[in-house]
């Protein structure tokens, strides 16, 4: 326990330094601009907490000549961003107020209607410009200072105390940025804005060449937009102007540092309580096991070893004496080989998506580039998947290979596709950017099947090519009864009390994920996450190491089973708690957008379940081999 205890403490200092400051590795690279430039603002998807995300173009505002999408990667496509080109321009540090963008004459049924919809639903519009998002400053208490924080994107509209809707009509940008001292080059190190609603007024007619004057928003009367006076109304026959001002700002923020003020939206200190709640979890196991071998054991197999008659033999009782069947293969061997190949494909692509984010590959800054490693890796982590269900089932000495090589290649992926299709024909249905190209889809099939499929059979091919391990210990060819079990040692409650503590290892963080997925906000703390992993992994261990020497001592060899859904069965309370934050946090009343949420926490939830599962039978499977290792018999 000492041991544990002191190397959890270094880690937690290694990773501090991670976990409490900006180290991210730009997804670009830096852009020089000098005075003049022309810069053209991106815009991306409309995203709600509400419903689906929609492209930016679905409402009626000002357009480009021509549209012009911008590349985007396989992660970019699964998020649903739609990143094209916008109408706002501007010189670099020319600052320009009450620049009219566009004006629509008179609004039909469809483009009031498709505007009260988005405002209805809190629809928020996403912008881009130099790879930073656009955001909404708000200022956070923290220990009596006032820290600068943004929220991303900002809203299309409101609506008034009466469920009638007005529109953000005029923006007012403020782009940050950090001049070299040497030289007139400077680099954008922050993109905020303000949104109004204002009901533009001018006189006479709408000159189209653009010379007409606006009475609400005159730079030469210095009259500019504000919250007072009348908001533009969103109703049919309505006449809308857009319009929008741009401030440059010089910064003492450096281009590495830019990200810092969107990473501000959570407070450390609730980490912190997250991996000490964490901590008291694995000393409490740790003590545990630690009194189970060092006392328990010890003494067990002291004894063991001593006795020299038959007699003494005939007497003995506890895990020893189930000796002869312990290693018995269980029923549905092959799944089970299934079940471990797939966690170990998870636990190896979620190690190395977790050391790649912690050392700053994987930054907010590289947008889609943390979904698009943990896809690759899954699928190149195939040929594990294939030599470990090979290994486990050639331990069992199983005869149908083939099948099983074909279920570990082709189950869980299939399960998840199944849910990710069915889900993917309603968002296209509902005509969201959500829904992914048929193009993007054939490359996931690809992935699947081109790659990820073949390897599992390399991986297959040379685990059933090494030769099984041998068991310390003789199975008995007549299994032996198993007595009646006390009702604390029943499958169901032993599995089900099991998985309790590895989820409450993780909840608190838990929050933050979800928080982070159906929230719309980032999520960058992977030093803490990393921390939260390690946890996870000796708390699903240890429990379930307690738990089948509890089992063997009732003498019930059963184990193998029972060891996978001890730690699994964390899987069950993650669901239960993805369904309490869907009542208590999110305000989802639509089908669509529920069915996507609970389709995803499933297959979150089924991942879940693989990875703690074998985390927990394979520490299992080591235990008991050792113990009876350890013992003479005869």
């Amino acid at each position: 326990m000492g041991r544990v205890g002191a190397a959890l403490a270094l880690l937690v200092a290694l990773l501090a330094a991670d976990c409490c400051t900006a180290f991210y590795l730009p997804g670009v690279a830096p852009q020089d601009f000098t005075r003049g430039d022309l810069i053209t603002l991106k815009v991306n998807k409309l995203m709600s907490v509400k419903n689906l995300p929609y492209e930016y173009y679905s409402l009626p505002y000002c357009r480009p000549e021509k549209i012009v999408s911008s590349a985007e990667n396989l992660g970019e496509v699964l998020r649903g961003d739609r990143i094209e080109n916008s109408p706002y321009t501007a010189k670099f540090r020319v600052n320009h107020q009450c620049k009219v963008l566009c004006r629509i004459s008179s609004l039909n049924k469809a483009q009031a209607k498709a505007f009260q919809s988005r405002i209805s639903d809190d629809y928020r519009v996403n912008m881009i410009l130099d790879n930073l998002p656009i955001g909404m400053v708000l200022m956070r208490d923290d220990d009596g200072e006032q820290v600068k924080t943004y929220e991303r994107g900002f809203p299309v509209g409101f609506m008034d105390d009466n469920d009638r809707s007005y529109l953000n009509n005029h923006l007012t940008f403020t782009i940050l940025y950090h001049k070299d001292a040497a030289t007139d080059l400077a680099r954008i190190v922050g993109f905020e804005v303000e949104p109004y609603s204002v009901q533009h007024a001018y006189e006479g007619k709408w000159e189209a060449d653009g010379s007409t004057t606006l009475k609400t928003c005159n730079p030469e009367e210095k009259k500019y937009v504000t919250d007072k006076g009348p908001h533009q109304l969103v109703a049919e026959g309505k006449e809308v102007v857009f319009t929008y001002d741009v401030i440059f700002k010089a910064s003492d923020i450096r281009w590495a540092s830019r990200w810092d003020t969107y990473l501000l939206a959570t407070d450390d200190q609730v980490h912190w309580f997250s991996i000490i709640n964490s901590l008291m979890i694995v000393l409490f196991l740790s003590g545990m096991v630690a009194m189970i071998m060092l006392r328990t054991l010890h003494r067990d197999i002291s004894k063991y070893n001593q006795l020299e008659t038959a007699e003494e033999a005939q007497e003995e009782t506890g895990w020893k004496l189930v000796h002869g069947d312990v290693f018995r293969p269980p029923a549905h061997g092959s799944w089970l080989a299934v079940l471990v190949g797939t966690g170990v494909q998870l636990f190896g692509m979620t190690l190395v998506t977790m050391l790649f984010a912690t050392l700053g590959f994987l930054s907010p800054a590289n947008r889609g580039g943390l979904m698009t490693a943990v896809l690759l890796l899954f699928v190149f982590m195939g040929c594990f998947a294939g030599y470990f269900s090979a290994r486990l089932y050639k331990t069992f000495k199983g005869e149908q290979w083939k099948r099983t090589t074909v279920r570990t290649a082709l189950s869980f992926p299939g399960f998840v596709s199944a849910i990710f299709v069915t889900l993917n024909f309603l968002v296209w249905g509902q005509r969201s950017s959500g829904a992914v190209p048929f193009g993007t889809l054939c490359a996931l099939v690809f992935l699947w099947c081109g790659i990820s499929v073949p390897l599992c059979f390399v991986g297959s091919y040379f685990g059933y090519k090494k030769p099984a391990p041998e068991d310390p210990v003789r199975t008995n060819k007549i299994p032996r009864q198993v007595p009646e079990q006390p009702w604390y040692m029943h499958p169901a409650f032993s599995i089900l009390i099991g998985g309790i503590l590895p989820f409450g290892a993780v909840f608190i963080e838990l929050f933050f994920i979800l928080t982070s997925m159906w929230m719309h906000q980032f999520y960058y703390l992977f030093g803490f996450l990393a921390l939260v992993f390690i946890i996870l992994i000796i708390t699903c261990a240890e429990i379930t190491i307690v738990l089948a020497y509890f089992q063997l001592c009732s003498e019930d060899y059963r184990w193998w089973w029972r060891a996978y859904l001890t730690s699994g069965s964390s899987a069950l309370y993650l669901f239960l708690y993805s369904l309490f934050y869907f009542y208590t946090k999110l305000d989802i009343t639509k089908l669509v957008p529920a069915l996507m949420y609970f389709g995803y926490m499933t297959i979150v939830s089924a991942s879940f379940f693989c990875l703690t599962g074998t985390i927990g039978f394979y520490a299992t499977y080591i235990f008991i081999r050792r113990i009876y290792g350890a013992v003479k018999i005869d």
